[in-house]
């Protein structure tokens, strides 16, 4: 198959896999897996490929643990457990403002800038809309950093072959730097006391927080204690028993379970994991590889500059991880968990910026400032942050 054919056929997929991720990320990973293997592989080989991720054992415990994870914020939201947790976070007005969006954002369910949004609203009386609109975002999405339990995090770390937890002290350090980051631009100049209507509950904050941490505490336990497991069933039996619990503490019956379930569309975050190996394993059967390896493109902008891009196009963090990793495997071989930090921070700063991410778009609309108002106050400590993370990755030449 000529060079010139198997590029088109490359950029096709690629270019289906953006559009069509903006209505269905789940569809656009297959079709631009179907696709890139239609012009680079025979159809038995293409075949084949599917056929492997669909069979890979690692690859269906994680498709289980991903497709459970929406089902507990569901069940924390239907129960009210999350308000709870909120509501008897005893802190500083400063740090609730950046710890509730923070804390609701790591229930993966759409349009969830608006669950966050009128605790902002509500506690930060006085301050300027447009700043709480950033607020409400940046905030809202930095815990993605880190949580064990992000869907898009572990995707990304599962198609760069790392383990999450060699991963997380430089995805930390990004995290602190972050949250810098927003109390200079968001919550610096933010005044007075909060005014709590209900008394403080220790059960009624400590019930949710063992809910949500107990997923990341056993999956690091049993990965530790149990070296020869498949790691993949660690996290599944971490995220079943928070589902479990979830469900327990919040009392939630058969019938509100189902509504739960067609609501929070769990088979949607599992085939993304499916579709996401599928397109990586067509990717590296296809000859991609050899055509890329004599490009000429540095670790820096392809992590950096690329992610940014493809973060800020897509609107989303595992399409342009998708696209990448591959690329940096065969052109620099195996990405190192610094690379790895690197670029998802990278793609996460085109993420909290883009209007295509729906987040930004609800939360403009609920506080009622223009997109551009809003990326008044968002874009300098993105900027910012954009220009430290290429410096990095300069300095340390990933």
């Amino acid at each position: 198959m000529s060079p010139l054919l198997v590029w088109i056929g490359f950029f096709i997929s690629l270019a289906v896999l953006l559009v069509v991720s903006r209505k269905s990320l789940m569809a656009s990973i297959f079709l631009g897996a179907l696709i890139l293997g239609t012009f680079t592989l025979p159809p038995r080989e293409l075949a084949w490929q599917f056929w492997s991720s669909l069979v890979d054992l690692s690859v269906i415990l994680l498709a289980l643990s991903v497709g459970f994870i929406p089902l507990i914020g569901g069940v924390l939201s239907q129960s009210g457990k999350m308000d709870d947790l909120v509501k008897n976070m005893r802190i500083g007005k400063k740090a609730f403002l950046a710890f509730s969006p923070a804390l609701v954002g790591m229930l993966p369910m759409p349009g969830g800038a608006l669950l966050s949004a009128p605790l902002v609203e509500k506690t930060g009386k006085g301050m300027p809309k447009e700043k709480k609109a950033g607020l409400n975002v940046w905030f809202r999405h930095v815990l993605y950093l880190v949580y064990p339990l992000e869907p898009a995090l572990i995707i990304s770390i599962k198609l760069a072959n790392l383990d999450i937890y060699e991963v997380l002290p430089h995805l930390t350090l990004f995290l602190v730097f972050s949250i810098v980051l927003g109390y200079f631009f968001f919550l610096r100049s933010v005044r007075g006391q909060m005014e709590y209507e209900e008394k403080f509950s220790l059960k009624k904050l400590l019930t949710p927080l063992t809910v949500i941490l107990i997923a990341p505490l056993l999956d690091f336990l049993i990965k530790e204690f149990f070296p020869g497991l498949v790691k993949e069933a660690a996290t599944l039996i971490g995220v079943a028993t928070s589902l479990t619990l979830a469900v327990a503490v919040g009392k939630i019956g058969l019938k509100d379970f189902f509504q739960i379930f067609r609501k929070a569309k769990p088979w949607d975050f599992a085939l993304i994991i499916i579709g996401m190996m599928a397109f990586y394993n067509v990717f590296k059967a296809s000859s991609i590889p050899e055509l890329i390896a004599e490009m000429q493109i540095s670790p820096a902008i392809l992590c950096v500059v690329v992610g940014f891009l493809l973060g800020f196009a897509t609107g989303r963090i595992q399409v342009p991880a998708t696209i990448i990793i591959p690329i940096f495997a065969t052109k620099f071989g195996a990405m190192s968990a610094p690379a790895f930090a690197i670029m998802f921070f990278s793609i996460f700063l085109g993420y909290v910026l883009t209007p295509v991410h729906p987040c930004v778009s609800l939360s403009a609309k609920f506080f009622g400032v223009d997109l551009k108002d809003f990326l008044k106050e968002v874009v300098p400590p993105a900027l910012i942050a954009f220009v430290i993370s290429l410096a990095l990755s300069l300095i340390l030449n990933v």
